[in-house]
């Protein structure tokens, strides 16, 4: 007998032993089975290519995302990138010394030299000014490999020059008193001599003669012109530069010439025959050259001698052209690009003789990338000593592709570096049907894949063996199927870019399924889009699975508030535009309302500046449904700068526009905060399709408290004016924040309570009846977490868990918002180690799972923090009945445990948010985050405790059970036969 206990207790050891890492670690050969992670740029501003004999071929970019990065010349894929902080955009890029790039940053206050091959910092140099200006990088002619130079920046009103070797300012010169806003700083002819140019008013042009070597200015040339000048500065040659004037019907001609300063000036009239819509001067560089764009047409124009104008050439479609390149001595050409219906024309010209052509190529590029915004030329010698050029060209939706001889080498879709909102879509259901060989070739793979899992398991795997694993994972975990699965892991991510495409992501591996630039997204002199947000549109569920999923996608022209919205519905499974509104009303704020009409479309209305209502679909369907419901729609409004929260509602259809599906609004309650004392900076609220399991909670001694859930609740929180800009603008004495739940039915407010000392930025989530938020203690110089917890007291009766359990309780009974509710609440505060970007909170389909909180850290990582830690019923000696509940006990501060990290030791550059998505699983969250890059994971708050891991073996555990049976029917013969003998002595 003692035998049989043995045996049963080795075999449990040994089968615990084996099956405890899959609910406890990660390994790393687990990584990327529920997890990926996307590296983007962003839309580049400047291109600077580099090619030695000895290293790799890159090309260094800057981008609008104020990213700084190497990439490979031949496949697009990053050497290295630098993410510099979001208020420090690069102003400009340089190469010096032949194994550097300096980066301007920040309006010229910040210089940055990062080594070539690798990209680490080799020196930093903040450069201090008096005021604010245009900014300009320029490193003169005469640099020599391995040989000090000066670096010339202006920025904030002063002109540095910079050591190249070490970053030491060598002088400075303040340009404040002479009140210049220098437009271009120009070197003649590689000689110690550089001129600083620009304007000191409308009518007044400046010159600067600065020695590079001393700092030494030399002399101070003016000139007056009564015509004004209007728009930038462009340099055709070293000593002429051409401008506009302040009527923009006339081209202004400035010449440097023998030191002295000449201006002429010539109508636009006698180069253009007709001039309709906006007129600028392109800002290319081109030797001789400069390029007037009237509308969308653009005309080339040729500066001879003392300022005589010639036309070169006239070019009627959309048209891009590059800086001039030098490709041999003294021969310089530029790429010029023109859009011919599908195709790309890329012609790269002489400078001197325009009509010549080095290429002349037609490249086939995808049409929903939009027109070319800019292009970097590159030349290159073939293996015929002949001249070969690759172009840099940056898209419309701000994709990045290389193309040459004819072809695109490559392309990045760096559009997805600024995404604006995310939503979900199911994927099509599986049909059903399945082969005989597909079965018998999956179970030949399942059995040779249970085979290698248990030879790992058992720790006698080759390191071919692991390889195998780790690809057998990667394909056989079926994530990256374009079906459902009935866990609802599988989705699709519609995201919304700022350039106004959208991308479809498939959740298992994070490919792209389809993207497409909106119709609208085209810029023209009428509209501008700006893109704002995205909504569900149609979700099929039901009454119509033959439909289609799609989005709604809102936007406006121009930054006014009240310019014209734009409205694209997109199906989810194709990418389809199925519609678009153009010219329509203002757009201020959408509502989603909780209706769906026949088709499963979902009701919305659009408020406009006027204050109306517009509701979509427009049909006779939408109408009845919401005229059924028209005593019941609320909504709310915020205005920041006046300190003033509105509560809105429906009136009755507008009277001055024959609009059916116009309807007026009325206010219904107004909260004005106090100017002097207040000043609103967030606002958070419930997700309208979170699910709450159930609203009583048992507490500690069987006793009962009713969660307050409405989906009617704000939250608000305020800042001393004084204290609404950086941290430690000011003290704590006179700094305050005040933070509010508001009822947006009724405009009661049900919490106010405020933090003395502390100051924003202040993130919030908002879940089921609690709020959590984030903000800075100056007392403590500290960051802090505060939870406040809502609870309905009119339910106090009902406390006993007993009467819950057997139905003796008044839940079914009506609760009105205008009646005065009975609630307490509950807060409690404490210190948090980081610094938040972004919050949110895990969802469930049923809500039952615990909740975890998402906090997107300084360092770009996600920390997921058990929403038990910010229990506001911690204490420091919790009672025992407390403790059986899981009631942590109270520390001043929030664990920061590494383990918790859903990035795990990755980093999401430049976040900016977090999306939860509920998965079919009730254990299982899906996680989305964005910024520069991408993020997806799983997240199971309580464990896997409804499902087994993908990596599960069942190998080992059949084994296991195998072995359970013969050692029981062994020990079972063993014990009889010992039996037998005892009865025979």
């Amino acid at each position: 007998m003692v035998l049989t206990v043995k045996v049963y207790l080795l075999l449990f050891v040994t089968l615990f032993a084996s099956l405890a890492n899959y609910g406890f670690s990660l390994y790393e050969d687990q990584v990327g089975l529920m997890d990926w992670r996307q590296q983007y740029l962003g839309k580049a501003k400047h291109a600077l290519f580099h090619s030695s004999k000895s290293g790799r071929k890159r090309v260094v970019v800057s981008t609008e995302e104020n990213v700084i990065a190497s990439l490979d010349l031949r496949h697009g894929e990053i050497f290295w990138r630098h993410v510099l902080g979001p208020n420090d955009s690069i102003d400009g890029i340089e190469f010096v010394l032949g194994k550097y790039v300096v980066s301007l940053s920040s309006e010229g206050n910040f210089l940055r030299a990062w080594n070539l091959p690798d990209g680490q910092m080799v020196w930093e140099t903040f450069l201090q000014g008096t005021n604010p200006s245009k900014s300009l990088l320029l490193v003169p002619k005469s640099l020599k490999a391995n040989h000090e130079t000066v670096i010339l920046v202006f920025g904030s009103s002063c002109l540095h020059a910079v050591s190249s070797l070490d970053g030491e300012v060598i002088w400075k010169i303040d340009l404040t008193e002479n009140s210049v806003e220098i437009q271009k700083i120009i070197q003649h002819h590689e000689s110690d001599t550089i001129y600083a140019v620009g304007f000191s008013s409308p009518t007044q042009f400046d010159q600067f003669q600065i020695n590079v070597k001393s700092g030494e200015l030399v002399k101070h040339h003016t000139a007056t012109f009564s015509g004004g000048f209007s728009g930038e500065l462009v340099s055709v040659s070293d000593d002429v530069l051409v401008t506009l004037d302040a009527t923009k019907s006339n081209l202004v001609i400035i010449n440097l010439r023998n030191g002295e300063i000449g201006i002429l000036q010539t109508p636009i009239a006698h180069l253009i025959d007709e001039l309709s819509g906006s007129i600028e001067i392109v800002p290319s560089k081109l030797s001789g050259l400069f390029a007037v764009k009237v509308d969308s047409r653009l005309t080339l124009v040729r500066v001879k001698g003392e300022g005589e104008l010639e036309v070169v050439d006239k070019i009627h479609s959309q048209a891009t052209l590059s800086d001039a390149l030098l490709v041999s001595e003294g021969q310089l050409a530029a790429a010029l690009v023109q859009h011919e219906g599908s195709h790309v024309h890329l012609t790269v010209k002489l400078i001197d003789n325009w009509s010549s052509n080095f290429i002349d190529e037609n490249i086939v590029i995808d049409g929903h990338r939009g027109t070319v915004q800019k292009v970097f030329l590159h030349s290159y010698i073939r293996t015929d000593r002949s001249h070969g050029f690759r172009a840099l060209l940056v898209m419309e939706d701000h994709s990045l592709l290389l193309v040459q001889q004819g072809e695109v080498v490559w392309s990045r879709e760096d559009g997805l570096a600024s995404i604006v909102n995310v939503v979900t879509s199911e994927l099509p259901v599986e049909k059903k049907g399945v082969s005989i060989a597909k079965v018998e070739h999956n179970l030949i793979e399942w059995l040779q894949g249970h085979l290698l899992k248990l030879k790992g398991t058992l720790m006698i795997a080759s390191p071919e063996d692991v390889a195998a694993i780790q690809n057998m994972r990667l394909k056989s975990s079926d994530k990256s199927k374009m079906s459902r699965d009935h866990n609802g892991f599988r989705k699709l991510l519609i995201v919304l870019t700022k350039s106004g495409k959208l991308f479809a992501l498939h959740s298992g591996d994070g490919r792209i399924v389809w993207s497409r630039l909106l119709q609208a997204s085209h810029k023209s002199e009428a509209c501008a889009p700006r893109w704002l947000n995205i909504y569900q549109w149609q979700d099929p569920h039901h009454r119509a699975m033959d439909e289609n999923p799609s989005v709604l996608v809102v936007g406006r022209c121009g930054q006014s508030m009240d310019g014209p919205g734009l409205l694209s519905f997109v199906d989810t499974y194709t990418g389809r535009e199925i519609s678009s509104s153009s010219q329509i009303h203002s757009v201020l704020q959408v509502i989603p309302l909780p209706f769906t009409d026949s088709t499963e479309q979902r009701l919305h209305i659009l408020i406009d500046a006027q204050s109306r209502a517009h509701l979509y679909p427009q049909t006779s369907e939408a109408i009845s449904i919401l005229q059924s419901e028209f005593s019941n729609v609320y909504w709310y409004s915020v205005e920041a700068d006046s300190g003033v929260i509105k509560g809105h509602s429906l009136k009755r259809n507008c009277i001055d526009v024959a609009d059916d599906y116009c309807f007026e609004s009325k206010d219904v309650w107004s909260i004005i905060l106090p100017s002097e004392s207040e000043k609103i900076i967030a606002t958070a609220a419930r997700k309208l399709n979170e699910v709450v399991h159930t609203q009583a909670k048992v507490v500690a001694d069987q006793d009962v408290m009713y969660k307050y859930i409405s989906k009617n609740l704000l939250f608000l929180a305020t800042v001393a004016p004084k204290s609404s800009g950086e941290i430690g603008t000011t003290t704590p004495e006179d700094s305050w924040l005040v933070v509010y739940v508001i009822d947006i039915v009724n405009g009661r407010i049900l919490h106010r309570m405020t933090h003395h000392g502390s100051t924003g930025p202040v993130h919030a989530v908002f879940s089921e009846n609690w709020v959590v938020y984030h903000y800075f203690n100056l007392k403590a110089h500290r960051y802090e977490m505060s939870v406040v917890e809502i609870y309905d007291q009119s339910r106090a009766d009902n406390i006993d868990v007993w009467k819950l359990i057997i139905g003796k309780h008044n839940l079914t009974s009506p609760i009105s918002s205008y009646s005065r509710p009975e609630i307490l609440a509950k807060s409690q505060s404490y210190f948090f180690t980081h610094s938040v970007k972004a919050i949110s909170v895990t969802s469930t389909s049923k809500g039952i799972t615990s909740k975890q909180l998402l906090i997107g850290t300084i360092n770009d990582q996600i920390l997921a923090l058990d929403k038990r830690y910010l229990d506001p019923r911690r204490s420091i000696n919790p009672t025992q009945a407390e403790r059986e509940e899981g009631v942590i006990p109270l520390t001043d501060s929030l664990p920061i445990i590494p383990q918790t990290y859903a990035t795990h030791a990755l980093q999401v550059e430049g976040l900016r948010g977090v999306v939860t998505i509920p998965a079919k699983l009730e254990s299982t969250t899906l996680a989305f985050a964005y910024g520069v890059d991408l993020f997806f994971t799983r997240i199971t708050p309580s464990r896997t405790y409804d499902s087994l891991t993908e990596d599960f073996s069942y190998a080992l555990l059949l084994i296991t059970i195998v072995a359970l049976v013969i050692a029981i029917f062994a020990t079972w013969v063993f014990s009889e036969r010992k039996e037998l003998q005892d009865k025979w002595k």
